[in-house]
């Protein structure tokens, strides 16, 4: 059974200038000790996607819809009080900077205890107590010491690591993380990404991670769902996706990466910009930027539909399979080493 389970999510923002659809009647699920990879350029929707189940979007002039049943009960029907009692508690979210995502008049100790005080009345030597042993889970080194500094005093690895304890002090069913890695040095991204693996295997928790980066997906996910304009253009198990791609926005994600000897001369990148979701395009909201767009792309846009003989691999794509498996060999004779 999903933990999460959503339907038909629609989050539409109401401008000035018109409606915009951020995202676009998406669907997914996610098991306990699991985790979802939610891929796309900025701008597909991933962020709001996640904002709207946690309920963090802006409550005026928008319109959210569908629904979102965790562990049993609909989180887009509940009130504000309600959903303050889950958040933080049994669902919780590593936000996108770390640099900006603490307080910094206040002691990394503080608040770390005020997030268990939110939803726990316990002592403050049983807060400090799980604050210390949380910051050593995610190795901070010196924690007994570094729980008196205040956030300028730590790199923005060692924040980001701050970040993911505070998610986890309550022991969450569900961490949500919003590009963990981002502006972080290679060797720091590695590091966080190890770290949420080995703490989600303790805790059990079941992660959506948003990223655009494929091998940061390969090391982690346990299921992927492409977006491009508000929609998921494909979702698949880790392994379908990147041995099987079938949509043409996959084909160019995947492009855009080196190979395994690290060769970037050879990139493509997907030409053009996303598009305006004031005004998207008619029929396939990608047409505009495909190297295979035919005139049925123009008119229609195609449904999300499992491959042939893969009832767990969704795509939405006009082309038909011979083309789709001509390409497929040669994205996965080229790529397959990046994400091997």
């Amino acid at each position: 059974m999903a933990l999460l389970e959503v339907r038909d999510l629609k989050t539409h923002f109401h401008t000035d200038d018109g409606v915009v659809r951020a995202v676009d009647g998406v669907s997914f699920s996610v098991e306990k000790g699991k985790t979802l990879a939610i891929v796309g350029e900025s701008g597909s929707g991933k962020s709001v996607t996640c904002l709207s189940v946690m309920g963090l979007n802006p409550k005026r002039g928008t319109d959210v819809s569908g629904e979102a049943l965790f562990n049993g009960r609909d989180l887009l029907k509940l009130s504000g009080e309600e959903l303050r009692n889950i958040r933080g508690a049994e669902m919780s979210m590593i936000f996108q900077d770390p640099m900006t995502s603490l307080n910094p008049v206040h002691t990394i100790g503080r608040q770390l205890r005020e997030a268990v005080h939110v939803h726990e009345k316990v002592p403050k030597q049983q807060a400090q107590a799980r604050a210390l042993e949380m910051l050593k889970a995610v190795g901070i080194p010196r924690a007994e010491t570094r729980t008196d500094d205040y956030p300028h005093q730590f790199s923005g690895g060692m924040r980001q690591r701050v970040m993911i304890a505070m998610a986890l002090i309550n022991n969450p069913d569900l961490l949500i993380a919003d590009e963990p890695t981002t502006a972080l040095d290679v060797t720091t991204q590695a590091q966080i990404i190890s770290l949420m693996s080995r703490l989600q295997r303790d805790f059990g928790s079941a992660i959506i991670l948003i990223t655009h980066d494929l091998g940061v997906v390969a090391e982690t996910a346990d299921e992927v769902m492409v977006m491009y304009a508000g929609r998921a253009v494909e979702q698949a198990p880790y392994k379908g996706l990147f041995y099987q791609p079938h949509h043409p926005y996959t084909w160019g994600l995947m492009d855009s990466m080196p190979n395994l000897a690290g060769d970037e001369t050879d990139l493509t990148p997907i030409p053009g910009t996303p598009p305006s979701l004031l005004r998207p395009p008619k029929g396939c909201k990608f047409n505009p930027r495909c190297r295979f767009v035919m005139d049925v792309c123009r008119e229609t846009e195609p449904e999300l539909k499992p491959v042939p003989g893969d009832a767990n691999h969704l795509e939405r794509c006009h082309l038909e399979e011979a083309v789709k498996q001509a390409e497929i060999e040669r994205i996965t004779t080229e790529r397959l080493g990046a994400v091997s």
